[in-house]
Formats: structure tokens, C-alpha cells, sequence
């Protein structure tokens, strides 16, 4: 079994290392200002499939408290434990609620997949979070070792649901490639094929610590250059600032699955038990 899995004392201790945690937090605090300070939810990413939803300013304000606490929870280690149970149980409402309908409604338009996926990414670092948090025993299916393993096949399940995207939607995949970076078509399939690598990777237990790493290295590289360019712009749009913020927690909760394989070799080619 991972080192990292095996600690299971400093897991409860909140001895989780590694910068997705607080990074995932901070994302989730700024989700959770800018909620309250327009009433309304992300987006597309938080999309109610309920043209007329009654009260829904209020759901929005209380989908915003939501995130700002569970960002400030897990911020310390004091709290940590509870708000990571609230982040797990939110976020997997915002991936059953707001994403399944979409693709059993449409399973053949790669984009609702795409939308799963996203959010599945997040899902999977929060679960990271509340597994390593709640490692007691005996363990749960979503607790301890075995959630972390099983956020971990989550996560890996996700990827391609990203990056087949940047193959069926090549043309408005290529829009987002910054201008002075040469052959956008070449950056938008080797990322594509990047995130499908990852998975494939990740599933095997082939280099599974490097792949998980680089694949939170690019979402994190993919954020900078898509999204933090249009942020020094006056007046800054609220869809930038929202898109920033979902693209920076997808790349933290990627980044919280890959700090969960620290203690694992680098080169490690065996599958994770």
C-alpha cells in the first residue's frame, strides 16, 4: 500500500501536505464572495436545469455561504475535518443534481460530459480531502485509504471527459490558445491527449504520480494563460473572474488527488492496493 495511504495518524492529525488543500480553499472562498456579491450562481458550471426556479436568489446566496464556509474550514486544521464532510456532500450535489441530468438527458453531445467531468475533478479532491480527514478505522468505502483510492479512480474517469473535449470541439478549443503561442491546433490535442494519458496512467498505476501531478501542472498552466490574461482588463467581466475561479478549483482539486501520492515513488509502475 502508498506510504501516504498507510499514515493514517497524521491524516487525522491533519498532517496533509502538499498546496492543493489551502489553494482549494481560497478558490472556494472567492466562489463563495463573489456568489453573495451578485446573487447568482457560476454560470454555466452551476447551471439549474429549472428555467423558472422559485426563490432563486436565495438558493444562490445559500450555495454561496455554502462555499465560503467550506473554504474557510479547510483552511484550518481545527475544522478541517467538518468542513470537509460539508465540501464532499456539496459537491457531489452540485455533480448528481446539476451534471447526471445532462448527460442522461444528452449522451451523445460530448459537452455534458465535458460538464461532468469538470465538477467530477472537483469531486474527487473534495473526497481526497474528507477521506484524508476521516481516516479512521475500520474504513469506509469513503473514508481512509479506500476513499482516497477510490477519489483517485474518480478523478482518473474524469479526465478523459476533458480531454476528448479539446477533439470534438477543436475550434473552440483553439479560441482559448493564447494568440502568440504558435500551432493552437497542436496545443489544443496535446493537452487533450495529455488528460487522457493521465487517466490511462492513473487506472494501470504506470507512473501514476507523475501523470496526476503533470495533469494538475497543465489545468494549472491552462488557467493562467485562458483565464488570468482577461482579469488585468477594465471593468473585469464577472463571466472571467467566474471562469477563473471554476478553472482554479478544477486544477486544485486536481492538484489535492496528486498531493494524496505523496510518499509514492515517482517511478512507480504498480498499481495502487
Amino acid at each position: 500500500m502508498d506510504s501516504a495511504i498507510k499514515s493514517h495518524a497524521a491524516i487525522r492529525a491533519g498532517n496533509v501536505p502538499g498546496w492543493g488543500r489551502p489553494l482549494l480553499a481560497l478558490v472556494m472562498i472567492g466562489l463563495g464572495i463573489v456568489g453573495l456579491y451578485t446573487g447568482d450562481f457560476a454560470s454555466v458550471w452551476q447551471r439549474i436545469p429549472i428555467e423558472h426556479l422559485p426563490g432563486r436568489m436565495y438558493f444562490a446566496y445559500a450555495v454561496a455561504v455554502i462555499e465560503l464556509a467550506c473554504g474557510l474550514g479547510l483552511l484550518f486544521t481545527r475544522t478541517a475535518q467538518i468542513a470537509s464532510k460539508i465540501f464532499l456532500v456539496f459537491t457531489l450535489l452540485w455533480l448528481i443534481l446539476l451534471k447526471v441530468p445532462a448527460v442522461v438527458a444528452a449522451p451523445q453531445i460530448e459537452g455534458t460530459w465535458l460538464g461532468f467531468g469538470e465538477i467530477g475533478v472537483i469531486v474527487a479532491g473534495a473526497w481526497t480531502l474528507f477521506a484524508a480527514f476521516n481516516a479512521g478505522r475500520p474504513e469506509r468505502f469513503f473514508s481512509g485509504g479506500r476513499g482516497i483510492r477510490a477519489a483517485r479512480v474518480l478523478f482518473a474517469v474524469a479526465l478523459p471527459m476533458i480531454g476528448l473535449s479539446h477533439f470534438f470541439y477543436t475550434d473552440e478549443t483553439v479560441k482559448f490558445v493564447p494568440a502568440w503561442m504558435p500551432a493552437p491546433i497542436f496545443w489544443a490535442y496535446l493537452t487533450g491527449a495529455g488528460s487522457i494519458a493521465a487517466c490511462i496512467a492513473i487506472l494501470t498505476g504506470i507512473l501514476a504520480r507523475l501523470a496526476a501531478t503533470l495533469e494538475a501542472a497543465m489545468l494549472v498552466v491552462i488557467t493562467m494563460l485562458v483565464w488570468m490574461p482577461g482579469l488585468n482588463s477594465a471593468p473585469i467581466d464577472r463571466g472571467l473572474i467566474t471562469g477563473f475561479l471554476i478553472s482554479s478549483a478544477i486544477a486544485c482539486g486536481a492538484w489535492v488527488v496528486a498531493d494524496s501520492y505523496r510518499g509514492t515513488s515517482w517511478m512507480s509502475v504498480r498499481k495502487q492496493t
